[in-house]
């Protein structure tokens, strides 16, 4: 594997990782709401600089934006790419409006209610968007790890595809649960997150959401592509 694709791997774990722990926010840090805001703000900071190599390790892509022939699919994955980087910049924004401790010294006072509405749907949104970025892409992904490994069996196949169905479906169990829906229509305008709740818990909660839309990207990766080389064969 050649070290830029190394490198690409390693910033989209590191952004994933980090989404999940910036999701948790004052739970990472216990009931201390002082010291789970600061790492949150970290966190953040540290999530956008990762976004913004991810774009530079991409920019070749970047670069063909404008183009060449847009398909169906290339049209959902350029819209999906552009949701996720309005999302980031959402929350960065708003994040630094919000911010008590990393960006305190440019002393930005006012729009407190309105950034805390921006950082809420982005925050929310942009887990959805991503998940879906990351669920169009996940052929790929499998495709890649096939060539570093055996070929697998029919039964490791299905057996794969069996707990991919699940976790999609107590995915689904869990963002009714945790009114992911109400946070990203604002039906809520703060994040309720019970101190007493094991963080793994939590997290295993948000892996399981982002799994159900990872499987709905995907999906809608294959039907995309069924749907290009239809056009293509006529």
């Amino acid at each position: 594997m050649k070290s830029k694709q190394i490198w690409k791997i390693t910033v989209d774990i590191l952004m994933t990782v980090a989404l999940l722990l910036l999701m948790a926010y004052s739970l990472v840090c216990g009931s201390n709401p002082a010291v789970g805001e600061a790492v949150h703000e970290w966190l953040g900071t540290g999530m956008f600089a990762l976004v913004v190599l991810h774009h530079i390790l991409n920019r070749k892509w970047i670069g063909s934006v404008l183009k060449g022939k847009y398909t169906p699919y290339r049209i959902v994955q350029t819209t999906l790419a552009v949701l996720v980087l309005l999302a980031m910049c959402g929350s960065m924004v708003s994040g630094i409006l919000l911010s008590r401790t990393v960006f305190l010294f440019l002393g930005i006072r006012g729009g407190q209610a309105a950034a805390q509405t921006l950082h809420m749907l982005s925050a929310y949104w942009g887990f959805v968007f991503l998940s879906l970025h990351l669920g169009l892409h996940w052929s790929g992904i499998m495709s890649m790890a096939r060539r570093h490994t055996k070929k697998s069996s029919k039964v490791c196949k299905w057996a794969l595809r069996t707990i991919a169905a699940l976790i999609a479906v107590y995915g689904a169990y869990a963002f009714v649960k945790r009114d992911f829906g109400n946070y990203m229509l604002l039906r809520y305008h703060f994040v309720f997150l019970d101190f007493e709740e094991p963080l793994g818990v939590f997290l295993l909660d948000y892996v399981a959401i982002m799994g159900l839309f990872v499987y709905v990207g995907y999906y809608i990766s294959v039907l995309l592509i069924s749907v290009d080389r239809k056009k293509l064969n006529n």
